[in-house]
């Protein structure tokens, strides 16, 4: 999942598609075949049976998209792709400064690696990739596809686009988080409602968009409680036995919100239960178990990998909140260690349960694809 908010601070983001009438209907799937038109494209994200979900900001809608004709190998350890930028750029006929990687998923099912692209800046054209560890590149057709669509009801007003900056457009926050959780999609961004900062859960096949619940965080680093800044990324992860969303937000807290105080048009306050530092922002994080600890692995604009143990989580009684300021760009909370040996890290997806997936960009500025072990 390219976090997405601060991906886009690295490599623009958006994504936007817009389905014209339906030419047949797949009963199995639910899924309408015909033309999907993106307008912009923003993170992404794999459901159940090659269910890929596409979010777009600039349309304030998501959609479900059949990925399953789409032919590449998978990924597995030890798998690189060398020079992905040059290697889009050729492809796309572009600059490679003008292609911008925005998000990448991998398929459960096949392990074959989708991602989301970006050519040019502002609202740009996005593009739907698959590439397979040869570096093979091919665009996912959208001109006859199976999918569906929903459309979000309080999505913030668009901005001007085509400007360079991400926050002329506070359109382009419409979704900064998107994950596929017991069987609905939680959908993280801004609305435009006096809880700017806002979770929907929109259960899948999709039915209707509710307007998503208000989320209120307290800030260590700023000192004070805040509910305008979105969700940059966000992790499932049970916490004794329920069901909880680990999101992490800009400067960079790190907070617990039980799934089920997810209700349409409710108001919560959640947990933040770390504070990791200042002049940073969360870009992409997976969970994993190692033996019998389980960890959360955090991508970061300039704090480098992150681990975070999270046995301390394993008890509600666990979960101390941060209520007071955090000085000086210092940490508290749970504990983590940085991974010096993984730098330059953009886009982070587990490809299994030892196995990692990442975007990494070079001091030269290249960026690859590479298969780690989760450490």
């Amino acid at each position: 999942m390219i976090p997405f908010a601060m991906r886009i601070a690295v490599g623009l983001a958006i994504a936007s598609c817009l389905a014209l009438p339906a030419v047949a209907q797949k009963a199995d799937a639910k899924l309408q075949e015909g033309a999907v038109e993106l307008q912009s494209i923003g993170p992404i994200a794999f459901g159940p049976e090659h269910t890929l979900f596409v979010s777009d900001p600039i349309g304030a809608k998501l959609y479900a998209i059949d990925v399953q004709g789409v032919k590449s190998a998978g990924f597995e350890k030890g798998s690189t792709v060398e020079d992905l930028g040059g290697k889009l750029a050729a492809r796309l006929g572009a600059e490679a400064r003008d292609v911008h990687v925005v998000d990448l998923a991998v398929n459960p099912a096949t392990h074959q690696v989708i991602l989301a692209v970006q050519r040019g800046q502002g609202a740009g054209t996005p593009i739907l990739m698959s590439v397979d560890p040869s570096g093979e590149l091919s665009e996912i057709s959208l001109k006859s596809i199976g999918h569906s669509s929903i459309e979000l009801t309080n999505a913030p007003a668009p901005g001007e686009q085509g400007e360079g900056r991400r926050r002329s457009n506070p359109r382009l926050q419409t979704f900064t988080d998107v994950a596929y959780v017991d069987g609905q999609v939680v959908v993280a961004g801004l609305s435009n409602e006096e809880f700017a900062s806002t979770l929907r859960t929109i259960p899948y096949p999709f039915q209707k968009a509710s307007e998503g619940t208000g989320i209120e965080i307290y800030h260590g680093a700023h000192g004070r409680f805040e509910t305008n800044s979105p969700v940059r990324t966000f992790v499932p992860f049970d916490i004794a036995g329920e069901p909880h969303l680990l999101a992490a937000y800009t400067c960079t807290p790190l907070v617990s919100l039980p799934v089920s105080d997810l209700v349409p048009g409710k108001r919560v306050r959640g947990t933040t239960i770390a504070e990791l530092g200042n002049r940073n922002s969360p870009l992409d994080m997976v969970t994993y178990q190692k033996g019998e600890n389980s960890y959360l692995l955090i991508a970061n604009t300039s704090r480098g990998i992150m681990k975070v143990a999270l046995s301390s989580l394993d008890r509600k009684e666990g979960l101390e909140s941060i209520t007071s300021r955090v000085e000086g760009g210092d940490t508290a909370g749970v504990p983590y260690e940085t991974i010096e040996s993984l730098q330059g890290v953009e886009q982070l997806a587990q490809l299994d349960a030892q196995h990692a997936v990442i975007v990494v960009r070079d001091d030269a500025g290249k960026f690859s694809i590479q298969v780690i072990d989760l450490p």
